[in-house]
């Protein structure tokens, strides 16, 4: 693994990265929510007969048309880079993160684009039934694809389910159900599947705002709406379940990130959630032993504390703990676990240059002794630290996160009151009077978008300098090429996913102008 990093290979590669993750997720989350959207409308279709919920539905089909085709192409790309960006890191972690992408493309893949074609070609050439059927599966293709892809990224965030061979220096699978049902995984792919939802849900409630306030399709519109907010409803109460689920796994395993996700340098027992604040600028590292953390918060008492442990008085670390380390609660101190991770990469280096040099009974002491329990616990545990020259580095971008969680939750609040309004005033009869409300609802549609954005901020940022937590920072994963070839690359990719994007809200803009057609066709 890399020891001496070009930091401009690093930044350009994450960039890389991150720049072609952004723009494939503002594709994926409308096609996970939307295609159950859609089968939850053509069943109505299927029960009632009624040919203005096949107008409906074969309407919004052509709109996840659109966004499902370009997203295709940006998920291509973004597996590809493992294998050119991050090629350490892809050996690392040997058949841990191959495992569920070749699931996701054996099963879940060829599922969802099987049954695609049947929903989108099959009108009137197959039965109804078996039309249904497809949309269906459809939609559960989607988001077993979602599935296996967030179970590799949650073993990342928290690596379960596995050993370290010494001989290979890779991350073998030895329980595919840990990987595959750990807490992690499990929250992490309910609040993101339930994420998509919420927005797919908002975007069809505000392209039908559209519609009523040009006065069109004012029944297409209303029962459009009638179907998005009762689901988004029900996905905004599940993402906020979920999202609470998250968090907890979050206090236990990453720490740090919720202490950069609260704003808490200072760890205390009774930790207040702060629902809303304005970080001190002046305080970003660990050395500042000021109190005065923000210039401004609202905070509920003890509320972090009772969500995490469900104990108000319950101890909650925070930068500072995690850095200097607390004994009294139980905290190794950085350097600690910096020294412990330099004992483990040393050890692995011993080992290695015993069986180069043919000295076979010090290899295998070496191996015995990494192998052993009490050195996996203690010292292996913390490899990754190893890697890193200064504590500091262990600290995430703590405005970055702090700001980007809120605006998440902040929104998310946003969206439940959204949807129980677009229920209260469609069944009352009161949209077409309250125009003002309409055009809110279309500026919520990139809205929901922001709150994606952030939410995977959290997620990615939060964990830096981590590529897979505590073994391997994102540092000593990197390929070793030029770091002019990633630039050149990385301009080429935005350049590429920026008329990617404006292609598909022109043809997506011009669909929803031509509007629904009679008879669904």
């Amino acid at each position: 693994m890399n020891e001496i990093v070009d930091l401009s290979l690093l930044s350009w590669s994450r960039g890389q990265f991150a720049l072609t993750a952004y723009y494939h997720w503002l594709f994926v989350p409308l096609t996970l929510g939307i295609t159950f959207i859609l089968a939850i409308m053509e069943t109505i279709y299927y029960k009632t007969g009624n040919e203005e919920w096949k107008k409906i539905t074969r309407f919004w089909m052509n709109v996840f048309g659109i966004n499902f085709a370009i997203g295709v192409a940006t998920g291509i790309i973004l597996e590809f880079q493992f294998g050119t960006n991050w090629s350490y890191y892809s050996w690392f972690v040997g058949d841990i993160f191959g495992a569920p992408l070749a699931i996701e493309g054996i099963m879940a893949f060829f599922l969802e684009s099987t049954f695609i074609a049947v929903m989108f070609f099959g009108w009137g050439k197959v039965s109804k039934k078996f039309h249904l059927m497809s949309t269906w599966l459809t939609a559960i293709g989607a988001n077993l694809s979602a599935l296996w892809i967030l179970v590799a990224n949650a073993w990342m965030q928290n690596p379960v389910g596995m050993r370290f061979n010494p001989d290979t220096a890779r991350n073998e699978m030895v329980n595919f159900w840990k990987v595959f049902l750990s807490p992690m995984a499990i929250n992490k792919f309910l609040h993101t599947i339930s994420s998509g939802f919420v927005l797919a849900g908002v975007f069809i409630i505000g392209i039908s705002a559209w519609f009523l306030l040009k006065r069109r399709e004012v029944v297409f519109a209303k029962k459009s709406i009638l179907v998005a907010s009762i689901f988004g409803f029900i996905s905004s109460l599940f993402l906020i379940t979920t999202g609470d689920g998250s968090a907890r796994q979050v206090a236990f395993k990453q720490p740090m990130k919720l202490a950069a996700m609260e704003g808490l340098y200072q760890g205390k027992k009774g930790a207040g959630l702060v629902a809303f604040g304005i970080l001190s600028p002046f305080k970003t590292d660990p050395d500042n032993k000021k109190h005065n953390d923000f210039l401004f918060k609202i905070e509920i008492p003890n509320a972090l504390s009772y969500m995490i442990h469900l104990d108000m008085d319950a101890f909650v670390p925070g930068v500072k703990d995690l850095i200097d380390g607390n004994k009294e609660e139980g905290f190794l101190s950085a350097s600690d676990k910096i020294s412990r991770g330099k004992m483990a990469i040393e050890t692995l280096r011993n080992y290695k240059n015993a069986l180069t040099d043919g000295n076979i009974t010090i290899a295998a002491q070496l191996r015995e002794k990494f192998m052993s329990e009490d050195f996996q616990e203690n010292y292996f545990k913390y490899f990754g630290y190893g890697f890193v020259l200064n504590s500091n580095e262990l600290i995430p971008s703590i405005q970055l996160v702090f700001y980007s969680f809120h605006i998440m939750v902040i929104l998310g609040t946003w969206f439940l009151t959204f949807f129980g309004l677009s229920f209260y005033l469609l069944i009352n009869d009161k949209l077409t009077r309250y125009r003002i409300f309409l055009k809110i609802a279309i500026l919520t549609i990139p809205l929901v978008y922001l709150a994606q954005m952030a939410g995977w901020t959290v997620a990615e940022m939060g964990r830096q300098p981590w590529v897979v937590q505590n073994l391997l920072p994102t540092s000593a994963a990197v390929t070793n090429i030029n770091a002019g070839s990633v630039m050149v690359t990385f301009w080429l990719f935005a350049l590429v996913f920026t008329l990617l994007l404006i292609a598909e809200i022109k043809i997506m803009m011009e669909q929803i102008k031509i509007g629904p057609k009679e008879g669904g066709h």
